[in-house]
């Protein structure tokens, strides 16, 4: 018997509005998560990033190569907090405005996933 050949599970790239993500206070400040929502029979892989009191919702997919930014699970900041890090080719973004600011990819911006604090929750909006 032979192991069935994995299929590469659908992506899509947009979420509905008004899903729970987590507590605002489950994220440091700086700090930030990954999130992946099943969608139908789709799959959506987000980030969320919380510096200076804002917060800010991005597509998991590094504009240099498409791959996901982090390397490591919720690792999507550098340690000092101040940048967003693509582990793959050290691209590194704005955390609130997504503007690549070096790297491979200067100039880029990720994709916003569009997010909202209301009464403490991280939601989609």
């Amino acid at each position: 018997m032979t192991d069935p050949i994995p299929t590469e599970r659908k992506r899509v790239w947009t979420t509905p509005a008004n899903v729970a993500l987590c507590a605002e206070a489950d994220i440091a400040d700086p700090g930030s998560r990954g999130f992946v929502l099943q969608i139908r029979d789709a799959f959506f892989h987000g980030f969320v990033v919380r510096k200076d009191g804002e917060v800010a919702g991005w597509v998991d997919r590094c504009p240099h190569m498409g791959f996901p930014v982090a390397v490591v699970p919720d690792r999507y900041l550098t340690p000092d907090g101040r940048v967003i890090l693509c582990g793959w080719h050290g691209a590194v973004f704005d955390p609130i405005g997504g503007k690549c600011v070096g790297g491979p990819c200067a100039g880029a911006r990720l994709t916003p996933w569009p997010v909202a604090v209301v009464d403490g929750i991280i939601r989609s909006a």
